[in-house]
């Protein structure tokens, strides 16, 4: 790895400023992809994705987003590599880094992505690990920019497990200058190192109601996440209570946005009237994904 080499493993690895400055390129490069605009600054670059863990937003954004940039993107499951084999990580990054210009991987273990990273000659970006999901987040910071303009002292309301979405809120809380509430169950609270550390811009409350009064953003995700199917009849009973409906988006602020990173399962974290709602702006999320990924991969590529 050169000295100059930067990554994307959490939002932290970048400056507010280049944050926001990510945001509102994705917002440009957004509405120049609508317009028509014929524009390749990743001719002849590509990106490996490798990806431990199944996805359908993640894999064809980067795909799509390579493709728009007039670059390629070669998918790889563990399967597909030496990796499934044994291979130590650290191997294959100064292989693949050897071969490609960026790399995203979507894994289990953070500490994977972390090693990785610290063997790999070009960019790294995390597509998603259980500790947190970066990307998300500036498509989730852009919908809301792209609505309300700065989300900078807004208040969100977090329901739900303080899983790896959650983890990256928090991040983003901080970093963006919002106030983020988390309500979760007893036990299925977030990090509490990385609590600590954004604990001037995170407050943990009991009741999901509380949370969600008068909160500019409501946001949910999945109970039970990739890796804990096993969990998930003890989890919906210990869950109950924290479903996002009519009532809690009722003591919201009037003119209140729903999120979720998706795939989302009406009647358990959420109510299908309210993800299907006017409230709703799940379906922009997902597309921002694309635009986002786009300003994030710019950016990585040309510090």
């Amino acid at each position: 790895m050169t000295m100059d080499t930067r990554h994307f493993l959490t939002l932290t690895d970048l400056t507010p400023d280049e944050l926001r400055g990510i945001v509102t390129r994705a917002i440009e490069l957004k509405s120049a992809h609508r317009k028509g605009a014929d524009y390749t600054p990743l001719k002849n670059k590509t990106l490996a994705l490798i990806f431990d863990k199944s996805s359908t937003r993640t894999r064809v954004s980067f795909e799509a987003a390579m493709t728009h940039f007039g670059g390629n993107a070669i998918f790889l499951t563990a399967q597909d590599t030496q990796l499934g084999r044994g291979e130590p990580i650290e191997d294959t990054a100064r292989v693949l880094s050897r071969m490609v210009d960026i790399v995203a991987m979507r894994t289990f273990s953070h500490d994977t992505i972390e090693k990785f990273a610290a063997n790999s000659r070009v960019p790294v970006i995390n597509a998603l690990t259980d500790m947190f999901h970066p990307c998300q987040l500036l498509a989730d910071v852009q919908t809301y920019q792209e609505r309300r303009g700065d989300i900078a002292g807004a208040t969100v309301a977090w329901i739900g497990d303080g899983n790896n979405v959650c983890h990256s809120w928090m991040n983003a809380a901080r970093l963006f200058g919002f106030n983020l509430r988390v309500a979760t169950p007893e036990g299925y609270g977030p990090n509490a190192d990385l609590l600590a550390a954004c604990a001037s811009h995170v407050d943990m409350i009991s009741s999901p109601a509380d949370a969600a009064a008068g909160a500019a953003i409501v946001v949910t995700d999945t109970w039970a996440s990739m890796g804990q199917e096993g969990e998930k009849t003890e989890r919906m009973t210990a869950f109950e209570g924290y479903i996002v409906d009519r009532d809690i988006m009722a003591v919201a602020a009037a003119d209140a946005m729903f999120m979720h990173c998706l795939p989302a399962y009406r009647g358990l974290e959420v109510a299908a009237d309210v993800i299907d709602g006017e409230q709703s702006v799940v379906w922009s999320q997902a597309e921002n994904r694309l635009h986002a990924q786009k300003a994030l991969l710019e950016f990585l590529l040309s510090t």
